[in-house]
């Protein structure tokens, strides 16, 4: 078992690695890998089943995370009007993101964390005393559960959007 003094030296490395793909996938044009996307929509939705079952702790953590999920989806579809096409002479097909909503999710996302993790700070120094009373357990908010249903419910919608907008024009291509 880790020490605790040595778990947010394992986990900060990799979250902020997993910040800096999501930025780098939000910004500039992107291949569109149908097997990756496809892949990764699943990964969103059993991690968007996950996220609910937050409400056989506390109902309102689940309206939090289900909240978010609906206002991610309407965003993604936003997203999908503000997102370019592409295709290149090699037949490769590209999408370029909105890199607004991208840095607005990103930064919401990450100014939450950043939040809790500052608010629970003093039980990780051991300072359990310095915590107040009022504070929930780590991820037991619905704010945070709202943040993070918007986040998973606005990439799983946006991907399976662009998957679609993919194959119809792979369909209209191969008619014409």
């Amino acid at each position: 078992m880790l020490a605790p003094t040595v778990v947010p030296f394992i986990v900060a490395p990799l979250m902020a690695f997993a910040v800096y793909r999501r930025v780098r996938g939000s910004f500039g044009r992107q291949p569109i890998r149908t097997k990756r996307m496809s892949f990764r929509v699943g990964i969103f939705a059993l991690i968007a089943c996950l996220t609910l079952t937050s409400g056989l702790q506390d109902i309102r953590l689940a309206e939090g995370a289900l909240g978010g999920l609906i206002v991610g989806a309407a965003l993604a579809m936003v997203g999908l009007r503000l997102t370019r096409f592409e295709s290149n002479a090699d037949g490769a097909d590209f999408y370029v993101p909105n890199p607004w909503i991208g840095a607005a999710l990103t930064a919401l996302l990450l100014g939450r964390m950043a939040w809790r993790f500052l608010i629970l700070a003093p039980m990780f120094g051991g300072d359990a005393a310095a915590v107040p009373a009022h504070t929930p357990a780590p991820g037991n908010s619905p704010l945070t559960m709202l943040v993070i249903g918007l986040t998973i419910g606005y990439y799983m919608a946006y991907y399976a959007g662009v998957l679609f907008h993919h194959r119809r024009h792979k369909r209209l291509a191969q008619a014409a």
